[in-house]
C-alpha cells in the first residue's frame, strides 16, 4: 500500500468514526426531547481553541439551522452552566438576567424555559445539554434530574470521542512526522498478529536508536 492509500485508508476510518459519534449525539437529543416531552434539545460542544460554544446536534426547533453555529462561550444559560459546572433548571427565562435573549432571537426561537446540564468526562468540562420548553405540568422533580444525568452523561462520552476522532483526523491530514506516525500506527493495528509483533520489535528498536 503507498502512502496516499494509506492516507486514505486511516482518513476514510477517521471520518466514519466521526460520524457514527455525530450520529449518537444526535440520537441523544433527539430522545431527551421524546421522553421529556419539550419543544427541542441541544448539545453544546466547547472549542476550546476559539473559546466558543458550537451546536453539535439539535432537536426540535431549530434542527435544520443551527447546527455548527457559534456562540462566545459566556453566552447566556449556557455560558453561564459552562462555567459554573453545575445543572440549571428555569422555568421562566424572561425574568433571569443571565438569559441571553437578543441571542435566541437571532438562532428564530425563544424558549420560555429550560433544563441545562453541563457535559464532563473525567473533570473537563466539554460541552452543554439543553432541554427546551417541557410541558409546565408541575415542579422540576428528582427524577428528572437524574434522567437528565443520565443523558449528560452518554453526552459527555459522546462527545469525548467526537473530539478523539477531529484530533486524529488533524493528525491525519498532517504532513509532518507526527503524521507519519499516525498512519503507521494505524496501518499496526491492522496488521495480523505474526506481522505486527516484528513490526513492533522494528519500532521499539528505532526508539531505542532516538533515545540515545
Amino acid at each position: 500500500m503507498g502512502d496516499e492509500e494509506l492516507r486514505d485508508a486511516v482518513a476514510a476510518g477517521v471520518l466514519a468514526a466521526e460520524a457514527g459519534h455525530r450520529e449518537l449525539l444526535q440520537s441523544i437529543v433527539e430522545v431527551a426531547r421524546a421522553i421529556f416531552g419539550a419543544r427541542a434539545s441541544s448539545i453544546f460542544l466547547l472549542d476550546a481553541a476559539t473559546d466558543e460554544l458550537v451546536f453539535e446536534a439539535v432537536a426540535g426547533e431549530g434542527a435544520s439551522s443551527l447546527i455548527g453555529q457559534r456562540l462566545p462561550s459566556s453566552t447566556g444559560i449556557a455560558g453561564w452552566v459552562l462555567v459554573a459546572r453545575q445543572p440549571l433548571v428555569l422555568d421562566d427565562l424572561e425574568n433571569d438576567p443571565r438569559f441571553a435573549r437578543g441571542v435566541a432571537e437571532s438562532t428564530g426561537y425563544v424558549p420560555k424555559s429550560l433544563m441545562a446540564v453541563p457535559l464532563l468526562h473525567e473533570e473537563e468540562v466539554l460541552g452543554v445539554l439543553q432541554v427546551l420548553d417541557r410541558p409546565q405540568k408541575e415542579r422540576f422533580s428528582l427524577q428528572e434530574m437524574e434522567l437528565l444525568g443520565l443523558f449528560a452523561n452518554q453526552a459527555a462520552i459522546a462527545l469525548d470521542l467526537l473530539g478523539r476522532a477531529r484530533r486524529a483526523r488533524a493528525v491525519v491530514d498532517d504532513e509532518s512526522p507526527l503524521g507519519v506516525v499516525a498512519r503507521l500506527a494505524a496501518t499496526l493495528a491492522a496488521l495480523p498478529v505474526e506481522r505486527r509483533d516484528p513490526a513492533l520489535d522494528l519500532l521499539a528498536t528505532l526508539e531505542r536508536v532516538l533515545g540515545r
